[in-house]
This record gives C-alpha cells, sequence and structure tokens, in this order.
C-alpha cells in the first residue's frame, strides 16, 4: 500500500504539474476569484441603486477557484434581502425590519433552524399568522414555511434551497438560492473556537473574520427533518469563504483531487451521495488535523491519501461534521447500507492501488497527461490541449460571463426604470456615488454601469429635442460623451446616431472622443 519517499514525492510533483497545466494554478485561481467578486459587487451596486436593499454573494468552487473546465461546477449564487433580520435574542431586534426569531430546540435537526415571525413595531412575538407561508405551531408560534421560496425564479427548478438554473452553452449551471441574513453566528459554532488546531489553521485572525461576518438561513430541511416545510439551513458560506481564500495552491490542489476522484469513481451517476460541500469539510478538517508544513506541492499524494483515509472514516461512522457547525452531520440520511459498502469498497481500492487509479481518470485528461509526465519526450498527443490553450479558453469564458453580467444589470436596470417609474439621473446619482466612496470593487463595479446609463441618458434628451424640434442641449452632448467607452462600439453608434438625425456631419469635432 504504501510506496517509498522519493515515488509519493515524484508523484506528488507530477500530479501537481497536471493541475496546474488544466488550470489549477494561482493566476487562474486569482483571476477567477476576482471576477467573481466583481461580479457580486456589480450585481449589488445594481440592487442599490434601484432601492432594493439585496446583495448578491458568489460561492462555491467557481468563485473559490478550485474547478477545471472538466468538472463542470455549478455556479453557486446567494441572494440576501437584507430588508429581513434573523435574531437570536432580543437585542438584535431591528424596528421596520421583518425580524425572525432563530429556534434550535430539540425538534430542529442541529446545523438547521425554524423561524419564528417577530413583530416589526415592538420586540414581542407576532401571534397572528399573517399569510399562506406562515404556520402556527401547537405552541403558539406563528413559524415561516421554507416552501415561500418555491418559484421565486420562473425559469428555474427547486432543489433543495437552490432555485436552479439549466446550464446553457458556455455557461455553467446556476444555482440561486434566496437567504436570510443572520448578524451573529449560532452557539453551536462558537464552540468551535476552542478546538485545538494541529495545523495552527484556521489562524486567530481567519477565525475572527469569519465569525464577524453573522450567517445566513436558507430555505432547505434536513434529509432526517421531521418538519421539512419547515426547517432552514444555517449557512457559513462567508466562513468557509475566507477559510477557502486562505489556503495555498497545494491545499487546493488537493481538494481539486478529491472532487475529481469523487466524480470519476465514487458517485459518477449519483452525485447527491457524496457532494462538493463534503470534500471540503473533510480537507478543512485535515489541514486543521496536521502539521502544517506536509501541505506541499512534493507531498500532495500523501496528503490526498491522508484525506481519503478521512473520508473512509466518515462514511464508516456515517457522520461527517460540519467545519464550523460540527453537530450539523453531512452525512445524515445521505445514503443506504448498500450504497454505504459500495463506497467504502471503492475507496479501499483507490487507496490500495497506491495512485495507480489516477491514471484512469478520464476527467480533464488526467489520467493521459499523468502519463505524458512520466514520459522522457513529454509529448502532448493530438486532441490534448496544452496549458496555454486552456488558460486562454478560461481566461475568455470568464471575460463572457462578466460581460454577461454587467449587460443583464444594465437590462435589469432599465427594466426597472420602465416598470417601476424610477428616477435615471438619481440611479445615476447613486451608482456614481459608489464611485467615489465605495470599496475598490464596488468603484470597479460602478465603472462597469454608470458610462452606459449616461449614454442612455443621453439618448433620452436628444430624443426629447428631436421630436419638440429643439436644439440639441449641451448636457446631451455631455453624457454621450461620458458614455462613449461604455463598450467597444455602442456608445459611439449612439453618438452617430444623434449626429446623423440633427444634419451634423462633422467628425473632426468629436475625434478627441
Amino acid at each position: 500500500m504504501f510506496q517509498s519517499p522519493e515515488y509519493s514525492s515524484t508523484l506528488s510533483l507530477k500530479l501537481s504539474e497536471v493541475l496546474e497545466d488544466v488550470g489549477v494554478n494561482e493566476e487562474v485561481v486569482m483571476k477567477r476569484r476576482r471576477v467573481f467578486m466583481l461580479k457580486e459587487n456589480i450585481q449589488t451596486v445594481t440592487w442599490r441603486s434601484l432601492c432594493d436593499n439585496s446583495t448578491t454573494y458568489y460561492f462555491g468552487s467557481q468563485s473559490e477557484g478550485t474547478t477545471t473546465e472538466g468538472l463542470h461546477s455549478d455556479t453557486d449564487l446567494l441572494h440576501v434581502n437584507y430588508n429581513s433580520n434573523v435574531i437570536q435574542d432580543w437585542s438584535e431586534w431591528k424596528q421596520n425590519k421583518r425580524n425572525l426569531l432563530m429556534i434550535q430546540d430539540e425538534n430542529v435537526t442541529p446545523g438547521y433552524c425554524f423561524l419564528q415571525l417577530v413583530r416589526s413595531d415592538e420586540s414581542l412575538f407576532e401571534t397572528i399568522i399573517p399569510n399562506e407561508y406562515f404556520i402556527g405551531d401547537s405552541k403558539g408560534r406563528v413559524l415561516l414555511k421554507n416552501t415561500i421560496l418555491n418559484g421565486l425564479h420562473e425559469d428555474a427548478e427547486r432543489h433543495g434551497p437552490s432555485n436552479v438554473l439549466p446550464e446553457k452553452e458556455g455557461y455553467s449551471s446556476i444555482d440561486i438560492v434566496f437567504g436570510e441574513p443572520c448578524y451573529s453566528v449560532p452557539q453551536s459554532a462558537l464552540h468551535s473556537l476552542d478546538r485545538q488546531s494541529i495545523g495552527r489553521w484556521p489562524t486567530s485572525e481567519m477565525i475572527r473574520y469569519a465569525f464577524s461576518n453573522g450567517c445566513f438561513v436558507v430555505g432547505a430541511s434536513s434529509k432526517i427533518s421531521t418538519y421539512p416545510e419547515l426547517e432552514w439551513r444555517i449557512s457559513t458560506s462567508l466562513g468557509e469563504r475566507c477559510y477557502m481564500f486562505n489556503l495555498n495552491i497545494a491545499k487546493l490542489h488537493c481538494y481539486v483531487l478529491l472532487k475529481i476522484i469523487l466524480k470519476s469513481f465514487l458517485t459518477p451517476e449519483r452525485e447527491s451521495a457524496l457532494s462538493s460541500l463534503m470534500c471540503k469539510t473533510i480537507v478543512l478538517h485535515c489541514i486543521q488535523n496536521t502539521d502544517r508544513f506536509i501541505w506541499k506541492k512534493n507531498n500532495i499524494f500523501t496528503c490526498l491519501t491522508y484525506c481519503l483515509l478521512e473520508l473512509q472514516s466518515y462514511i464508516q461512522n456515517e457522520n461527517c461534521p460540519h467545519f464550523i457547525i460540527p453537530e450539523n452531520n453531512l452525512m445524515a440520511g445521505q445514503f443506504s447500507a448498500e450504497e454505504k459498502l459500495d463506497i467504502l469498497w471503492k475507496i479501499s481500492d483507490i487507496i490500495q492501488s497506491d495512485g495507480r487509479c489516477l491514471l484512469r481518470i478520464r476527467i480533464d485528461d488526467i489520467g493521459n497527461r499523468l502519463k505524458v509526465k512520466f514520459q522522457t519526450d513529454r509529448v502532448i498527443p493530438d486532441g490534448m490541449l496544452t496549458p496555454r490553450l486552456i488558460n486562454e479558453n478560461i481566461t475568455s469564458l470568464l471575460f463572457m460571463n462578466l460581460a454577461q453580467t454587467i449587460s443583464s444589470c444594465q437590462l435589469r436596470i432599465l427594466y426597472f426604470l420602465q416598470e417601476k417609474q424610477l428616477n435615471l439621473k438619481q440611479c445615476i446619482l447613486k451608482l456614481a456615488n459608489y464611485s467615489v466612496h465605495g470599496s475598490r470593487l464596488e468603484q470597479l463595479a460602478s465603472q462597469c454601469l454608470v458610462p452606459f446609463l449616461y449614454s442612455t441618458l443621453g439618448s433620452i434628451m436628444v430624443s426629447s429635442n428631436i421630436r419638440q424640434n429643439t436644439a440639441i442641449q449641451y448636457q446631451a452632448l455631455k453624457l454621450f460623451s461620458l458614455g462613449l467607452n461604455s463598450d467597444e462600439t455602442s456608445g459611439r453608434l449612439k453618438l452617430a446616431s444623434m449626429l446623423y438625425c440633427v444634419g451634423d456631419m462633422d467628425w473632426i469635432e468629436w475625434s478627441s472622443f
């Protein structure tokens, strides 16, 4: 089962090379993170400019940079409405908001909660059931049902907490989750602060940051829940993202390899039995419980084996404790006794293969790429993409994804302005305020949207002038100049159309634009 240190080190380094070739390298990882963090801010400042107190978050493999093209990872989007307020004690109650008390008692699965409605005008429990989304229980509590989230997105299908938009050409499928904010973390999560860490990870700074962001509750019940319509899952995604963003490339390689093995050998047809979250949780536990010096590129195979042994132990005990809320067993009700034996047998086979099973991996041509690394000439066979081409493909898809987000946000603004009769000037002022007083990413997000709105407002003003047969206002021309760089062509085409309509074909005056 165990090979020499030299074999393990050689295999580890070649595995690391293969993963970097298929896009799990520091450059691409950071590129993915920057794009998705910018998308977050573009969508959030859009909502805020439309007087909607919502925030968009991207979580999961795409935003962490822990995926490859062959894994076909979903895009996980969390939409949070901050007009709601989930509280754990009365000191967190806020006036004129929909306050919901988090209840964790003997009837609720650990890691989940009920949400009891609290009055918005004073800190007292609500006794009247306001609509069909609430229900009264035997204790007189008015509880919010998670079915309130059914059909929130007309093109999506509900799966657990997610409204799933199907995959389109060039884009992964999108899991849209609607969540409620809680500004503190559950008491069960606070107990994890006292855990001893052999690897001195996570650091106290990471824990402090992770816990300072509170948590969310999302509409999903446990597989073993007695009250499936009433349970809400407690999500610590912001804390988990903080931990993932602080992993070095060797740790990320180990996590991605574990996911690839899971998809290739363990659950090729039933992905829900073992999830990416379980893989992430196992890797985080292993990092915490081992010396930090072992997590290096020349030791990836040993780290991977350790993670597989840990996974084997969790499945044997049917208990995978959530990293931040250990009482939450991620494997509760996930597989039958037959599935358990089958997965355990497969894991044992993988471990005993001493890495030979890796040569059979088809995802991203991992197996064939590994064989090439062991050859002297290292000639890439015909049909196998070069690392440079893979990098270019990933980059182009990321920028297409970003462009699509900018375009959809611009259309959303125009739609809301028309439907809700909102003022375009006020919308522009709100966005422009972010470009001055916002964070670095908020400033960049604003700069992606404002030029387009400038040229749109200019078009509206010029159309009004032409219709009324009056002179074009200087302010409209100024707006066109500010919007010329909204994209490659549309800003200039709008200006050209306006000049043509007023009969001004003197382009020299506009050459400075």
